[in-house]
């Protein structure tokens, strides 16, 4: 009896060990794009869809993230105070202006170091490369069943990114993106 019990909870201990896969039907990543300048008033805030194409997560022995999201891919959601006309601009603009698919067509994010918070939360340090540059950043994941969820703000420029004005700067988008990750995970 007691062996059967060792046995099981060795079972137990690998398979928390094991990587899980990230589930990039249900996973989400929602950049949110603010607007600035003097007649910020008449523009419009954006959504983005940004689908993970892969990735994995491990929680122990050695906690780690990583992930990968294709630039072609994402997606500025409908706005329904934007016309449809404008809603392909802004789409184009984001892929062509913006992230330059063609010529950066993966964001990356690993991470370097985990250190758990207690209570399913971790501090995640890690390098994320977007617009073909890398930058640390830092973050902190909590999890609650099999979704892990994280907020975040990026600068543009700190990517090399210019962001997007209009009017000689009368609106623009503001530098700051606001990030929500809502990661869920299976077993691989």
């Amino acid at each position: 009896m007691m062996r059967g019990a060792i046995a099981f909870f060795g079972i137990l201990l690998i398979a928390a060990a094991q990587p899980l896969t990230i589930d990039v039907n249900r996973s989400t990543i929602t950049v949110h794009v603010g607007k600035a300048g003097l007649l910020s008033a008449a523009g419009h805030d954006h959504w983005v869809s940004a689908p993970i194409s892969s990735g994995s997560i491990t929680e122990s022995p050695a906690p780690a993230i990583e992930f990968t999201i294709e630039t072609a891919r994402m997606m500025v959601r409908p706005d329904p105070k934007v016309s449809a006309r404008d809603q392909i601009q802004i789409q184009k603009d984001m892929e062509e202006m913006t992230l330059e698919s063609k010529t950066y067509p993966q964001i990356t994010f690993r991470s370097t170091r985990v250190e758990s918070l207690g209570d399913a939360q971790w501090r995640v340090t890690g390098d994320l490369s977007l617009h073909g540059i890398t930058r640390p950043v830092i973050l902190t994941a909590k999890r609650s069943g099999d979704v892990y969820s994280a907020q975040t703000v990026l600068r543009q420029t700190d990517f090399g990114i210019k962001p997007v004005n209009v009017g000689g700067g009368i609106i623009k988008v503001r530098n700051q993106v606001e990030i929500d990750f809502q990661i869920f995970a299976r077993p691989r």
